[in-house]
């Protein structure tokens, strides 16, 4: 189940994917993913009216190192001749473009875009087509299942999508009226496998190494795609390879997570400053404790902690008590 996994022209050495989540998967984020053994990863969602109109800000999204590849771009909108504009601007910056027609947020969808594609499949058609003609680069969508459960149309959509000449596709078997509650349904991830020629990657509810063998198996999906599986826990891809070899997955030492929070936060400072950082890291201290004793405690901490001194003081207090 572990293999190379080519999608268009780009052959990645593995078969798992760290998906694109805003606010997260940044280059420090996709770094510390990269080194555990991801072989593709996302940037944050990148608005197409951002790039067009703010241009200097939004391609703030697309700051990489020659270590941060191949790398995914993907891109929101609901207008057929932005999106093939922003992919004509971001082209140069990865190596694989991705259009985004399943997040259910309310202030993505709110525009047209998102999960709400799915409700016009001849937009998705149009969207598709011009994002084709404009890029040489792979091109993917992600979608959900549907709007609402009763209205389950992600066969036609991945149809289209293979049609207008996508190089694969990704599904999170979920509707955008579920969100992120309830069950995914691997189900629907086997069923359109069975639908389409080109690869069908998997998402949804992959928390575990084991969670992630498991939808292989049950599938047939060509690839997997992590998303809140990989919080505070970028092992999860090293423990995956492991299974996928039959080896016994190692979990990550108290001292391992402190050292990937500390790196984190060192490659976090680096791109955006010691203020930013700080203050963005305190969610990825919370992520690297969950499941340890005293997890709850120390989440609440780190969050009215101020300075960086006090800070890295909690850090090691909580994941090295003894540690000289």
């Amino acid at each position: 189940m572990l293999n190379p996994l080519a999608i268009g022209s780009l052959t990645l050495a593995n078969n798992l994917i760290l998906a694109p989540m805003a606010g997260i998967t940044n280059l420090p984020f996709r770094l510390l993913a990269r080194e555990e053994g991801a072989s593709l990863c996302f940037t944050e969602m990148v608005s197409v009216n951002g790039l067009v109109r703010e241009g200097r800000k939004t391609f703030e999204l697309l700051r990489s190192v020659p270590e941060d590849r191949p790398l995914g771009i993907q891109l929101f909108g609901d207008d057929p001749q932005l999106l093939a504009e922003g992919a004509r601007m971001v082209e140069g910056h990865g190596d694989l473009i991705d259009i985004n027609m399943g997040c259910p947020v309310k202030k993505v969808v709110g525009t047209g875009a998102g999960s709400a594609l799915l409700r016009e499949p001849a937009k998705v058609r149009a969207i598709i087509r011009e994002t084709r003609r404009a890029t040489r680069l792979p091109l993917t969508v992600k979608i959900r299942s549907g709007w609402v459960c009763g209205e389950a149309n992600f066969l036609e959509i991945a149809r289209i999508a293979e049609e207008e000449g996508c190089d694969a596709i990704t599904l999170h078997p979920r509707s955008r009226a579920q969100m992120f509650e309830g069950h995914a349904d691997w189900q629907k991830i086997a069923e359109m496998k069975q639908s389409v020629k080109i690869p069908v990657i998997g998402s949804g509810d992959l928390f575990t190494a084991a969670d992630v063998t498991a939808m292989l198996a049950e599938t047939g999906c060509d690839g997997i795609m992590v998303a809140r599986g990989a919080l505070g826990n970028p092992w999860i891809f090293r423990q995956t390879l492991a299974l996928l070899d039959d080896r016994e997955p190692d979990a990550p030492s108290t001292g391992e997570r402190l050292r990937a929070a500390l790196r984190h936060l060192e490659l976090f400072t680096e791109l955006s400053g010691e203020r930013v950082a700080l203050r963005e890291m305190r969610k990825h201290f919370g992520w690297y404790s969950h499941g340890l004793s005293g997890a709850a405690q120390f989440r609440k901490a780190v969050n009215i902690i101020e300075g960086k001194e006090a800070l890295l003081e909690a850090l090691h207090l909580f994941f090295a008590p003894e540690a000289p």
